[in-house]
């Protein structure tokens, strides 16, 4: 009989973070919820920040709750979104606290960047998605500020590696996240030096990477005392991009192949909605550069292609501007009354850059309808109705030039993350797409980090066992398409609204 493992995953999502202790027997994984907590930037004079001290603390809580079960950790692992990143400089000192993608910093930094090299050299170089808040052009901001911090900086690590260090003392870069920069070659998995020197950016601050499931090191004698974790532990970095976590525990059968394309896709559904295909190799081309597609990092050597669409930001943002208003509303409540509202009345592009930063959503909603002669959603139903039919809407979109940029037939859409629990978006996805939905599960980005983990100290032996493991562990609900023909008419008009973006 095999023995249990035990690994603590400590994800850091959008809207919260939490520690999850997973027990793994060989065969099935069991999730115990250790500590949950609120992940919310913080602003600072003019600069929205990340409340690094803030999290790092809770998760020493989340290590302290997890000792206080007398459990023995086999492994300890950190995700987080893409892009941002924090400065180490001489002797260990942390320069500053790292700035929100959110910020406001990256304003027209794309555009002074194609000043020095070409969007075209750009994407051949990298093969990812145009993003004002990739690594790139927050560095590029930097640079332009002329930022005293550059010019100490020693090391650049992205943010599950700067927790990583944090925990271990241990500077490196794990490749999943150092893919979402728009830095690296995913062809040669190494940083850009053309696009250092062409930008003028420090290429010496870049880590060397290191690839999912590499041990970091022991966690840190201070944080072990600190936390009362007094059986040796190893700090493991898994799939540290969150979307590469959910992605590698998709439970699917089977895995990439250079000469079968993919017949499903993948939905990260959350706060973004991350939808795309797993590849052997990059996909760069006139076609993923002209739809704006991205290639980042995955897990064993592959690659996601994919794109970042806005996601459940557009109903979040809307609610927490309600709720400034006086009028609270669960998600529940809201998704009910969208429930009952028509359908297709207003349509917007969910991925229009006046929807980017925090602030009044509804009234930016109701602008994108005023400006594309649609009258704008009446109340709260009808808006989240509206946020909810285009998200749709833009996954058909999506899948369908995904089908035309590798030749293949996607037949079923895995959907996980917290967005499975909006019943109503997964039907609306599979109505709007004309395939079935397999949602679930819901916590596929700790489950992967747990079980990436356990790959590390080599209790699986493959991603094909991994998926199995999520499988065999986890129930999925399957949302059937119907009223497909009505979503066909509005796809036409969403059509015109998208522009390529």
């Amino acid at each position: 009989m095999a023995t249990t493992t035990n690994y603590l995953a400590l994800d850091l999502g959008a809207e919260s973070g939490r520690g999850l202790l997973g027990r793994f027997d060989g065969s099935r994984l069991a999730l115990e919820e250790i500590h949950r907590f609120p992940n919310s930037p913080v602003k600072l004079l003019d600069t929205l920040y990340w409340n690094l001290p803030g999290l790092f603390d809770e998760i020493k809580t989340a290590l302290r709750k997890t000792a206080a079960l007398g459990a023995t950790l086999d492994g300890i692992g950190v995700d987080t979104w893409g892009v941002d990143f924090g400065l180490v400089g001489r002797g260990d000192v942390l320069l500053g606290n790292p700035v929100h993608y959110r910020d406001a910093r990256t304003e027209r930094m794309i555009e002074a960047a194609f000043q020095r090299i070409a969007r075209e050299r750009i994407y051949q170089i990298t093969g990812l998605q145009f993003l004002p808040f990739n690594t790139i052009y927050q560095l590029l901001a930097l640079k332009q500020a002329r930022s005293p911090l550059l010019d100490v900086a020693e090391t650049l690590l992205m943010m599950p590696d700067l927790f990583g260090w944090l925990l271990t003392g241990r500077r490196a870069g794990e490749h999943t996240d150092a893919s979402t920069t728009q830095l690296l070659d995913p062809r040669t998995a190494t940083w850009s030096d053309e696009l250092c020197q062409a930008l003028e950016l420090p290429r010496a601050i870049l880590p060397s990477l290191i690839e999912p499931g590499s041990e970091l090191g022991p966690l840190r004698k201070s944080v072990a005392e600190e936390t009362g974790m007094t059986q040796p532990v190893v700090v493991i970095a898994p799939a540290t991009h969150d979307t590469a976590s959910a992605v590698a525990a998709v439970p699917a059968s089977g895995s990439p192949s250079s000469s079968v394309p993919p017949d499903w896709c993948y939905l990260s559904s959350g706060t973004w909605s991350l939808l795309g295909v797993e590849v052997p190799h990059p996909a760069i081309n006139a076609e993923t550069m002209r739809y704006n597609f991205t290639n980042e990092g995955g897990v064993a050597g592959t690659t996601r292609l994919l794109k970042n669409i806005m996601g459940l930001w557009l109903v979040q943002e809307s609610r927490r501007t309600w709720a400034r208003a006086g009028r609270e509303m669960s998600y529940e409540e809201l998704t009910a009354r969208a429930q009952v509202a028509p359908p297709f009345s207003a349509l917007v592009d969910p991925d229009d850059a006046s929807f980017l930063a925090p602030g009044d959503m509804p009234t930016r909603l109701a602008s994108f309808c005023t400006q594309t002669a649609q009258k704008p959603p009446q109340d709260e139903g009808a808006l989240v109705r509206c946020c909810l039919d285009s998200l749709a809407l833009k996954y058909r979109w999506t899948i369908e030039r995904l089908e035309s940029i590798l030749g293949t037939t996607i037949k079923t859409i895995h959907v996980v993350g917290g967005g499975t629990k909006n019943r109503l978006l997964c039907q609306f996805t599979a109505d709007a797409c004309g395939r079935p939905v397999h949602a679930g599960p819901v916590e596929a980005t700790a489950i992967g980090n747990i079980l990436m983990q356990a790959i590390g100290r080599r209790k699986l032996g493959s991603i094909a066992e991994l998926r199995a493991v999520v499988a065999r562990s986890f129930p999925v609900t399957i949302y059937e398409p119907r009223d497909s023909s009505a979503w066909a008419d509005a796809a036409g008009r969403f059509a015109a609204l998208v522009n390529g973006s």
